[in-house]
């Protein structure tokens, strides 16, 4: 590996004639071969899980939600070394009336500005990282009470609501505490809270503990600085949380219709990992709870890049439509393909998604160039290397008839309420860092 510069000395060029040596293999000379042999060949991918679905006489969904996030990290100058991150997450409602008037390649603003009016919402606070220090207390406590505060301030306190919501089950009878977590003072396991409580204590130093604790955002953390690791985990689940808003107070919604008839959608895949993961059974049980209540909730992932998004590149020429008006196709990826066909591993020693998905994998193509890797839940995990089939996803059918209208043309496998959601989350352009690191220097 070259040594990189700073700007004072030159950078070191790695060498690229070291290891030449090695083409005198014949195996390797083959290999330089085929690898530079233009001609199109047979491909051995397997298509099998590829059909037709006919979306013609399927109802299609009323409602649509979409949540995305995005963050910062604003550095100071060099002498004071200060970084903070600012946050934000948004949510946002689609009328699909006012959805199908818009020219989904050249969308006029005046009717983007009619769409976005009062339909959006957004939750924004800013974390310090670095050489940022506060009377109350050391950065680790900081980070630990802002977080508190953000989500139990904002909105009056509905984010707040949805964590206890999922954290005790809410939608169920039972009465049970939190799951269990490590106490940010001793590090101690502390077998979870009382029901419904905001704070408690820990059983071991009789510390203050917080219900955010309970998340584990402090194992991400040291007593002086945090890295953006916490920043990008917190947007995610802030925006799990601001989805899973919407799904509680629909849920409870008196007309019971409207919870089946909306489609919720996140941008990015249907995971949390890591400490994180402790939300991973408590969501896949309340799926099933609507499963088994028959009242079924209708909730997509997309992923826009990554492993999965490159496999469905390369597939995505070969299956159906290839031209416009065809029937949509879709492959529904059981455990055991996307370990050969995607990761491409041996045996692994858990199952595929086991402890950090909540939705499996489906590829979708509507269109000749309109192709989406989207994550669907199917409530409770099942081992099985063969599962899911197409009948074991929560309300495929009604999911494959709303889509086709939400498509976008703007981009390759664009929705429109994602690009929505992105515009109000996005922090790249406003406010821009530059604005945010002259605040931060000011104060």
């Amino acid at each position: 590996m070259a040594y990189s510069s700073t700007g004072k000395l030159p950078d070191e060029h790695a060498s690229k004639l070291g290891h030449l040596s090695v083409i005198q293999s014949q195996w390797v000379q083959s290999l330089i071969e085929d690898f530079e042999d233009n001609q199109s060949r047979e491909t051995d991918y397997d298509m099998s899980l590829w059909h037709d679905f006919d979306v013609g006489q399927l109802e299609k969904l009323k409602y649509i939600w979409a949540v995305d996030g995005s963050f910062v990290s604003v550095k100071t100058n060099p002498t004071t070394g200060k970084e903070v991150a600012f946050i934000k997450t948004a949510l946002i409602s689609v009328d699909k009336k006012n959805l199908e008037k818009i020219d989904k390649k050249n969308p006029h603003p005046l009717l983007l500005q009619d769409i976005m009016a009062g339909s959006a919402l957004f939750h924004a606070t800013v974390l310090p990282l670095k050489n940022v220090k506060t009377s109350l207390g050391s950065n680790y406590d900081a980070i630990r009470h802002i977080i508190y505060d953000s989500m139990r301030v904002d909105e009056d306190g509905q984010y707040f609501q949805t964590l206890k919501w999922l954290s005790y089950k809410k939608w169920e009878d039972s009465k049970g505490c939190s799951p269990k977590f490590d106490c940010p003072h001793c590090s101690n396991e502390i077998p979870g809270l009382p029901y419904d409580s905001s704070k408690g204590e820990c059983p071991h130093c009789h510390k203050e503990v917080l219900l955010t604790d309970m998340i584990g955002f402090h194992l991400d953390m040291e007593e002086d600085s945090a890295s953006e690791k916490i920043v990008s985990s917190y947007m995610l689940l802030m925006e799990h949380l601001m989805l899973f808003t919407i799904v509680r107070l629909m849920w409870h919604h008196t007309d019971k219709s409207v919870f089946s008839d909306t489609l919720f959608i996140k941008d990015g895949p249907l995971t949390l990992r890591s400490q994180y993961a402790k939300f991973v059974p408590l969501i896949r049980d309340f799926i099933e709870y609507t499963k088994r209540v028959q009242r079924p909730i209708h909730i997509i992932g997309q992923e826009k890049s990554g492993v999965f998004h490159d496999h469905l590149t390369v597939l995505s020429k070969y299956v159906s439509p290839k031209q416009l008006g065809e029937t949509p196709t879709v492959a529904v990826l059981t455990h055991e393909y996307v370990r050969k066909e995607v990761y491409r591993t041996g045996d692994l020693a858990n199952p595929y998604g086991s402890r950090t998905n909540w939705g499996e994998k489906v590829y979708v193509k509507l269109e000749p160039d309109t192709s989406l890797v989207l994550n669907i839940p199917t409530g409770k995990y099942n081992e099985n290397p063969q599962f899911p089939k197409q009948d074991d996803l929560v309300g495929l059918e009604r999911i494959m008839a709303t889509l086709p209208d939400l498509i976008s043309r703007r981009h390759e496998g664009a929705l429109f309420p994602v690009e929505l959601a992105n515009g109000v989350a996005s922090m790249s352009s406003y406010p821009s860092a530059k604005i945010l690191q002259r605040f931060i220097e000011s104060k």
